[in-house]
């Protein structure tokens, strides 16, 4: 079963609406590059799947939970889901055009195994589009990442891997911005007590549960101090344009 943490995502709970936004708008991007078989990883809950698998003739949904998949996403004839632990992918060589994997290189402990399975699996000239956040942006460590990069470490990382790599920062507008700033605010509130910087010197592990406690009473205090901006960020409120370092998040197009 899977361990519903902080850093997975849903729909269906009102404090994540702002992280839920952001993610959607990862792939509503990637509707611009889906094309033929297809394959996801990292699919959590499968929100993803309902907006792209009608892109490609083959769409292959994987994860290290079991996904719940909706009634309409699990009867689409094209799509199939997969349980498996990654890296390696149990996939053939050169068998994707595409390959969609958001928020999840960051959990990964061999990133470098991880960038070459997903050049492995892709055809040549097929692409791959990754998002990750970008680590100057982050309020405080978060223990359930392994480790977070800026442009220029996660492209090294990944040039080894692909022929070409384009890097796109996601940004958001004035309602984002305000609520980035109340949750960096609060998140302050938090990290004043942390006099001896152990977040940082604590093997990550020890911290993933205070953490997600600490995270998931944040994000429904700022749902309750005000409603209406957590509740009213939409996708819409986000864009992708050139990479800098205020950027959110990374999304990579990286191409085999």
């Amino acid at each position: 079963m899977a361990i519903q943490t902080a850093e997975r995502v849903s729909f269906s709970k009102a404090s994540d609406n702002v992280i839920y936004q952001r993610h959607l708008i990862a792939y509503e991007h990637a509707k611009n590059f889906v094309k033929g078989k297809t394959l996801e990883i990292g699919c959590g809950e499968g929100y993803g799947i309902e907006i792209l698998s009608e892109l490609a003739t083959e769409y292959v949904a994987v994860d290290k939970f079991l996904a719940e998949l909706s009634e309409a996403e699990s009867q689409k004839s094209n799509v199939s889901f997969h349980q498996m632990t990654i890296p390696p992918l149990a996939f053939e060589n050169g068998i994707f055009d595409t390959v969609v994997t958001f928020q999840v290189i960051e959990h990964i402990e061999d990133d470098g195994a991880f960038a070459s399975e997903i050049s492995r699996v892709l055809k040549k000239g097929g692409k791959a589009l990754i998002t990750t956040p970008n680590r100057l942006m982050s309020l405080s460590r978060n223990p359930w990442h392994v480790r977070e990069y800026t442009a220029d470490e996660l492209k090294s990382k990944l040039q080894k891997h692909f022929s070409h790599i384009e890097i796109l920062g996601l940004f958001g507008n004035e309602k984002v911005n305000e609520y980035y700033n109340r949750n960096k605010a609060s998140v302050e509130k938090i990290t004043r007590f942390d006099i001896f910087n152990l977040q940082h010197k604590l093997p990550r592990q020890l911290l993933q549960i205070p953490y997600d406690l600490l995270n998931r009473w944040n994000r429904k205090k700022l749902l309750t101090d005000n409603s209406q901006l957590t509740s009213g960020i939409v996708m819409e409120d986000y864009f992708y344009e050139p990479v800098n370092n205020k950027c959110l998040d990374f999304m990579v197009i990286a191409t085999k």
